[in-house]
């Protein structure tokens, strides 16, 4: 999932997306992408007690990797690139 938590979600979409990442926990590999905090996931799924759920899943077996620092993408913008 890339850039996860822009697009807001209906409860129905929340409810959906809590339901495959169940099915896939210890069993599939998930990649997510997101520059939202775990503490601002609950404005995403709109439910404390699924929102931890959900996370309790992801974090259990997860590979935290942080980048810091201005995005790629804007560092090979044109518009920043000294000319």
């Amino acid at each position: 999932m890339d850039e996860f938590g822009y697009v807001p979600l209906d409860r129905t979409g929340a409810q959906l997306l809590f339901e495959l990442i169940s099915q896939c926990y210890e069993k599939k590999s998930l990649i997510i992408n997101t520059n939202i905090e775990f503490s601002r996931w609950v404005n995403i799924f709109y439910d404390e007690q699924m929102t931890a759920a959900i996370l309790d899943r992801l974090l259990h077996h997860c590979h935290l990797i942080l980048f810091e620092g201005q995005s790629i993408r804007m560092q090979e913008s044109s518009l920043f690139k000294s000319q």
